[in-house]
């Protein structure tokens, strides 16, 4: 699901929480695993990113500058702040992935090259590098204004994008010895591999119902964590 949706983050960030580990360390553990599985997700989309690799290197300087500075807002922030700050992010971002497509359907065409797009992507590199679950939702989010012609080929630049952010944002994560290595390794093996065949699967699945996944993903676990969090 992760090569989607961002959906394997979404279920394994609260099985970490649940299993007992800190927020912020399950955040930064999920991190370390996920990056495995989005470079497995981004070579199952190799065509369609060499169809569009004109886009990519900006956006790439963007994610890794706004991945740099989330890692590091993550690692000084309170553990109890950061856990009530959780299904308000999965929120905020399942939203916006779900309007997307009626705020874009008659919107006037948008250079792809816009400054607009890096700044906007530079910002969501921020919230990647602080809190990763739901960190696709917000980039594909924004690529469906860019103007793109198919949602796979917003797949296979959200996730060369998200090899980018997670694999920055480890960086800050490992020095400061918050990755649980423990579940991050299986984790990292699973995530790798259904990584890829998710990618290769999604390529051939109706993008309606694509949408329709990533929604009902990102509502179910903003449910999850409100309950949690408020009960």
């Amino acid at each position: 699901m992760n090569s989607v949706a961002g959906g394997g983050s979404f279920l394994s960030f609260p099985a970490l929480v649940f299993a007992g580990i800190a927020p912020i360390s399950a955040n930064a553990t999920n991190n370390a695993a996920m990056w495995v599985g989005t470079i497995g997700s981004a070579r199952g989309y190799r065509e369609e990113l060499r169809e569009h690799r004109g886009l990519l290197l900006p956006a790439i300087v963007a994610s890794v500058l706004g991945s740099l500075i989330g890692a590091c807002l993550l690692l000084v922030t309170p553990q109890a702040l950061f856990a009530r700050m959780i299904p308000w992010l999965l929120l905020f971002a399942t939203v916006v992935f779900a309007v997307s497509p009626y705020l874009t359907r008659n919107a006037p065409a948008i250079p792809r090259h816009a400054p607009w797009q890096i700044a906007v992507q530079f910002a969501v590199a921020i919230y990647g590098g602080y809190f990763g679950a739901g960190m696709s939702i917000l980039m594909l989010a924004v690529l469906a204004f860019s103007g793109l012609p198919s949602f796979n080929a917003q797949n296979a630049i959200k996730n060369m994008l998200a090899v980018s952010i997670n694999g920055i944002a480890l960086v800050p994560f490992v020095i400061a010895r918050i990755v649980d290595w423990r579940f991050a390794v299986p984790m990292a093996v699973a995530a790798a591999l259904g990584g890829y065949l998710g990618a290769r699967f999604f390529r051939r699945v109706p993008q309606r119902i694509s949408r329709l996944l990533v929604v009902a993903i990102g509502v179910a676990m903003t449910m999850v964590f409100f309950l949690r969090t408020f009960r």
